[in-house]
């Protein structure tokens, strides 16, 4: 069994121990990009991306999810050589100095490859396969795949997202995608389910999926809950900037966390993972 196979096997663990104490597993955000929403060029060096990948590590996150493109509305795309410059060094180097459990945040199949080569043990696609070749490239590899539901591409699926039952449509399309994902040689076991928050959705369709994610964990799989910092939290809170949705950064991990999701991808993990401290420790007292 390879080191990426060892550790695909102590994610699937931690997965089920997760789900059965309701209680989910923290992904910090590392964007080794200039152009991320909230952390854009933060941490665009090897060395201080992989700083922070440990410092995350440090405050409790059992995964660290390594982007190299943004994929905020409006963003254009990078070439393949381009994102494998910026994540496979740190991947590489992070691999080497820790054991952390690493996610590769990506879409094309060529970083797909060599990120898993360099120790990735999941495939984060917010195009859930679609691009040539990922569908083929994922499923020959060892690592868990996490398929988020997109209405439309980053650059433009924030001009008129539209449904007519948005949580509805987006767990059908989720469960249809994981099943064609399976015929195509994957276990069940592999997958992750993520609702894709903020893509292609109104503030008020991110609210009904929020409200009723309970439908969405219930097809089965595991449910990674993306809100962190997004502007759903600063429409109702009235934060212009990213930076400052912390706590209500930390609510909607809390609240997806009530509604039964096995992962959340936060950029504040020390503040996510006291919060979930403290839901934990009120769910095992309820029937005291």
């Amino acid at each position: 069994m390879s080191v990426v196979e060892q550790r695909v096997s102590e994610l699937l663990e931690r997965l089920r121990a997760a789900q059965q104490r309701r209680s989910p597993l923290v992904m910090g955000v590392l964007n080794v990009t200039p152009d991320s929403f909230s952390d854009g060029g933060l941490d665009a060096d090897t060395e201080a991306a992989v700083a922070r990948a440990l410092a995350m590590v440090d405050a409790g996150a059992t995964l660290i999810d390594i982007g190299g493109e943004s994929t905020r509305p409006g963003a254009e795309e990078v070439g393949v050589d381009q994102e494998l410059s910026r994540v496979v060094p740190v991947i590489t180097r992070l691999s080497a100095v820790s054991d952390t459990l690493i996610s590769i945040d990506t879409s094309k199949p060529e970083v797909m490859l060599a990120a898993v080569e360099a120790g990735a043990v999941m495939i984060n696609d917010v195009r859930a396969l679609t691009q040539a070749g990922a569908l083929a490239v994922a499923v020959a590899s060892p690592a868990m795949i996490c398929l988020m539901h997109m209405q439309g591409q980053p650059a433009s699926m924030q001009a008129r997202p539209r449904y007519e039952d948005v949580v509805a449509e987006v767990g059908a399309w989720l469960a249809e995608r994981a099943q064609q994902v399976i015929e195509a040689g994957a276990s069940a076991e592999r997958i992750v389910l993520d609702p894709g928050f903020g893509f292609g959705k109104t503030v008020a369709h991110n609210y009904q999926l929020l409200a009723r994610m309970a439908s969405l964990t219930a097809l089965g799989y595991p449910v990674l809950a993306g809100l962190s910092r997004k502007s759903m939290l600063g429409a109702v809170t009235g934060r212009a900037e990213p930076q400052q949705r912390v706590a209500a950064s930390v609510a909607g991990a809390v609240l997806a966390a009530q509604a039964g999701a096995a992962l959340v991808r936060v950029h504040d993990v020390a503040e996510t993972v006291d919060a979930l401290a403290v839901l934990a420790a009120t769910v095992e007292h309820q029937s005291g």
